[in-house]
């Protein structure tokens, strides 16, 4: 029996391997009532023979990692989507995010606990990439929660 090989689609997940590092901004949110400047630490290693992406991230303010998450990236062939599946430290039941990949953007969307939530990986430039995640009580109206602008490293 032959073992399965990932598809394009799979591979496209390649492009969040390795270490990154960036600036975020935290906007108000009930979480942090003031906003933050805040310095982002990911890591994604492949996972699965190619089948998954495996994202450690942390976050650290004024010199102390304050919230770490935790998650799989993978595309369902079945469902024809990309999922992530995030884990973090605020200890909240896990999330699952789906969406597509074109060109040199991942876009994921999830309805957790606290409402709607978009999450925008920008690829377009090599060895950078921005991050955007966006919030919504309804799906219909908008809010920033976090942008980072992350450095690949090594």
């Amino acid at each position: 029996m032959e073992m399965p090989v990932p598809s394009p689609a799979h591979r496209a997940l390649e492009a969040l391997e390795g270490s990154w590092i960036g600036q975020e901004k935290i906007h108000p949110s009930p979480f942090v009532p003031a906003g933050a400047v805040a310095i982002g630490r990911v890591v994604n290693r492949t996972a699965l023979d190619g089948f998954a992406v495996v994202q450690d991230y942390e976050q650290e303010t004024n010199g102390k990692v304050n919230f770490r998450g935790h998650g799989v990236f993978r595309y369902d062939l079945e469902r024809a989507t990309y999922v992530l599946h995030w884990f973090d430290s605020f200890g909240l039941p896990p999330s699952e995010y789906k969406g597509t990949f074109d060109e040199r953007m991942l876009r994921l969307t999830a309805i957790t606990p606290q409402g709607h939530a978009r999450a925008t990986l920008d690829f377009s430039h090599k060895g950078h990439y921005h991050y955007t995640l966006e919030v919504s009580p309804d799906g219909e109206e908008w809010f920033a929660s976090i942008e980072g602008q992350y450095n690949r490293q090594g």
